[in-house]
């Protein structure tokens, strides 16, 4: 079984920077695809951004381009997600996920195999 824990919320103005991260334990890290995605009040969950596992290629919404950057770690079995220039349009629940590397990269959620509990983040304008 493959756990997923997310830290690294919190309030910040906008303007500011937070950087969440994810640990993952249970099985081979590396060979997983791991994304981020986020949801906001009555909205549907969104993706943000995923990482490759082999050469680290990544992909982002739009709208963060350019002010996010994911990165893993697979000798501590954790991705992070570097969030600058935070503006009150990203207050959500950020959640870490899982796919198994073989089906290769995703923007779905519906893809993914394992997800974290969530961590809060608020842009106070």
């Amino acid at each position: 079984q493959v756990q997923l824990v997310e830290s690294g919320g919190g309030l910040v103005q906008a303007g500011g920077s937070l950087r969440l991260s994810c640990a993952v334990s249970g099985r081979t890290f590396s060979t997983y695809v791991m994304g981020w995605f986020r949801q906001a009040p009555g909205k549907e969950r969104e993706f943000v951004a995923f990482i490759g596992w082999s050469r680290g290629n990544t992909y982002y919404l739009d709208s963060v381009k350019g002010r996010f950057t994911i990165s893993r770690d697979n000798a501590k079995n954790t991705v992070y997600l570097q969030m600058n220039s935070l503006k009150p349009d990203d207050t959500a629940v950020y959640y870490c996920a899982a796919r198994d590397a073989r089906w290769g990269n995703s923007v779905e959620g519906r893809f993914y195999d394992y997800w974290g509990q969530g961590t809060q983040v608020t842009v106070s304008s």
